[in-house]
């Protein structure tokens, strides 16, 4: 579904990712794993267009995407969950959810997304007048997924989902992203949460420096002695 080929990126004369090359397919839980600075959100703001290339190629579903605007990749079917939610705090719950309904194609199915999106968070439907200021820290996250999911993706990128939570709700918000990827919808996972990230996924990537250090399934990396000692402290 996604092709990454040899992509550097700058902030400026500062270069931040370096030849990095990766791939997901359809229907997989991909996840980035890395510390802070490595690279990761700049992945994910490259692919979302935000941030350009000064070398490399990113196709999605066989089209070079790389010179495609923000609003063309989320046309597309590529939708982005910034880290720190970014939700408009003087809007309501629904008007947030419809923000992410913009786009033709999303338009389209606005009121069967909208269904899904409370079944998978009730607590949203129950809140849907209350402003989004106004939520819990766990609800403000769920309300961010929703709105990415109201867009309509095919493939969904989420950055630090977990940042913040309690334990508890970073465990609930594990369940749900594993609930939409069996709905159908392929996710790029970047997140510091190594454990849950790699237990959740079908294969991930480490980044180093801003480039790929090590890839292999979850599993497989989760028993590797580097990231037990280097992410999980063991």
């Amino acid at each position: 579904m996604l092709r990454v080929n040899g992509i550097d990126v700058f902030y400026g004369d500062l270069q931040s990712l370096r030849g990095v090359s990766f791939e997901v397919q359809s229907k997989e839980i991909i996840s980035m794993v890395g510390s802070n600075g490595a690279g990761k959100s700049t992945a994910l703001m490259t692919l979302s267009g935000i941030l350009k290339l000064k070398g490399g190629e990113i196709f999605f579903e066989n089209h070079p995407i790389h010179l495609c605007s923000s609003s063309q990749i989320v046309e597309m079917g590529i939708v982005q969950v910034p880290e720190g939610r970014q939700l408009f705090p003087s809007l309501t719950v629904i008007e947030n959810l419809e923000m992410g309904a913009r786009f033709p194609r999303a338009k389209k199915r606005k009121k069967e997304t909208m269904e899904w999106v409370y079944n998978l968070f009730p607590r949203l439907e129950e809140r849907k007048r209350q402003l989004a200021g106004t939520l819990s820290g766990g609800e403000q996250q769920m309300l961010a997924i929703g709105r990415g999911l109201m867009a309509c993706p095919t493939l969904l990128m989420l950055d630090e989902p977990s940042l913040g939570l309690s334990p508890i709700l970073v465990k609930t918000i594990f369940n749900i992203i594993k609930e939409i990827n069996g709905q159908g919808t392929t996710i790029l996972l970047v997140e510091q949460n190594v454990f849950h990230s790699l237990s959740l996924s079908h294969r991930g990537y480490v980044l180093e420096n801003g480039s790929i250090a090590m890839s292999g399934t979850g599993q497989d990396l989760l028993k590797n002695q580097h990231i037990r000692k280097s992410y999980l402290g063991l």
